[in-house]
């Protein structure tokens, strides 16, 4: 029988796997710079976590989720999103008695079984930032902002950052009664009406056109902010103008989960179509009491790399393969075939990415290869360059090629990639 992928999973193979490596060293890249540190959380988790921290209302919580009995009897869950595992670890090794605000960055697959389609998938790769400890709205503008240099580090131009605050617990309660009273008068069906009343937020989160017309005129909670919530989001709008930063005011945005409070946004790319969300978080205040910890309020972002990359081709910044090498050996004969596979691994010790034909391919099949891998330089080394005690070096752009002596290839190669 021939196997095939799981139904959802994409995989990246070469040379298009290199955007997804582009994609995460951007992101990490930028939350390196800000003061993030690595942290690796595990693919599973206890589901009462998720059912808890994510929000039971949630589409996620509700249908989506990979839930199985192990060995033990023990219900766990693949996770479905990365925030809740951070916030566990955090309090389960104490990290959060320590300097304020923890700040951490992980990567790696999330899993949400979903109808697969473009852009939307049952093992999702996302890139994630959290900074935990902290009410400071500066900090809710430092995660917009590493965000927005990720995707300008890839050469983005067309992203937009969505922004809204979800006010707190002292605001949120008067709106979501002015809410539920507006919401109790549409014509809906039964399971979002049930939604209304457990959480009636996730109904203006909803895709479905004729739902969406109806809420137009829904409430904003724009029109509810406390003073002290009103001030945060003020702050952060103006510390984003501060970094040029460009944002939307989206009164009606919210998030697709439960623990979001105040700042809240999103990332999104036009040229993707229904799925154009390729970003997005935002703050998450009560999240350690949901699962059992103290009051410790917290900030941070996950981005849809899968997402990503199709906006990286859908600006055409993607059609040129990046090289693999940049020295690529030819050897002609298996006397050259041992020698140079020495020499390969001491430009590779020297930082030299380099690679070599092998099953013993003649000049013309070795050359193809070397063409291929996108090397700068080829070096070619048969019976008369061994009896010489030399090598041909052979620049792929211009033709040109010269015999260097054996025990200065390295060296030499180094300088002319340095040039």
């Amino acid at each position: 029988m021939s196997f095939q992928a799981p139904k959802g999973v994409p995989e990246y193979l070469p040379p298009r796997s290199a955007i997804f490596l582009a994609v995460r060293e951007a992101f990490a890249a930028a939350a390196g710079n800000a003061g993030y540190s690595y942290i690796e959380v595990p693919v599973f988790e206890d589901t009462e976590l998720f059912a808890r921290g994510v929000g039971e209302s949630t589409d996620v919580v509700s249908k989506e989720m990979y839930t199985f009995a192990d060995r033990g009897g023990r219900s766990v869950t693949l996770r479905p999103e990365f925030t809740a595992g951070v916030m566990r670890s955090v309090l389960e090794h104490g990290l959060h008695t320590g300097q304020l605000p923890v700040k951490l960055w992980t990567t790696g697959p999330a899993f949400r079984y979903e109808r697969p389609q473009a852009g939307r998938y049952r093992q999702l790769q996302q890139f994630d930032v959290e900074a935990v400890g902290t009410e400071d709205p500066a900090v809710d503008a430092e995660t917009i902002a590493i965000a927005w240099s990720g995707y300008q580090a890839l050469g983005l131009t067309q992203v937009r950052l969505l922004l809204n605050t979800l006010g707190c617990k002292q605001c949120r309660p008067a709106y979501r009664a002015a809410l539920q009273d507006f919401l109790r008068g549409l014509d809906l069906d039964e399971a979002t009406r049930a939604r209304i009343e457990v959480n009636p937020l996730r109904v203006l989160d909803d895709k479905r056109p004729e739902v969406r017309a109806q809420v137009e005129n829904a409430p904003l909670i724009t029109d509810h902010l406390c003073a002290s919530c009103k001030a945060h989001h003020d702050r952060v709008r103006a510390l984003l103008e501060d970094l040029g930063v460009p944002w939307e005011d989206t009164p009606r945005l919210v998030r697709g989960l439960d623990y979001y409070s105040r700042t809240t946004y999103e990332f999104d790319h036009p040229l993707l179509g229904a799925q154009s969300g390729i970003g997005g978080g935002g703050r998450y205040d009560g999240l350690s009491e949901d699962i059992g910890g103290p009051p410790l309020p917290g900030i941070g972002f996950a981005v849809g790399v899968d997402r990503i990359i199709l906006a990286v081709e859908a600006e055409g910044l993607a059609a040129t393969a990046p090289a693999r090498v940049a020295v690529y050996g030819v050897p002609l004969g298996e006397e050259a075939a041992r020698r140079m596979f020495t020499l390969v691994n001491e430009l590779r010790a020297a930082g030299v990415a380099a690679d070599m034909a092998f099953d013993g391919k003649g000049l013309k099949g070795a050359m193809k290869g070397a063409d291929r891998s996108g090397a700068t330089y080829a070096v070619i080394l048969g019976e008369r360059d061994i009896a010489a005690g030399s090598a041909q070096v052979k620049d792929l752009a211009s033709g040109d090629q010269t015999a260097v002596p054996l025990a200065e290839i390295v060296t030499t190669l180094k300088e002319k990639l340095t040039q």
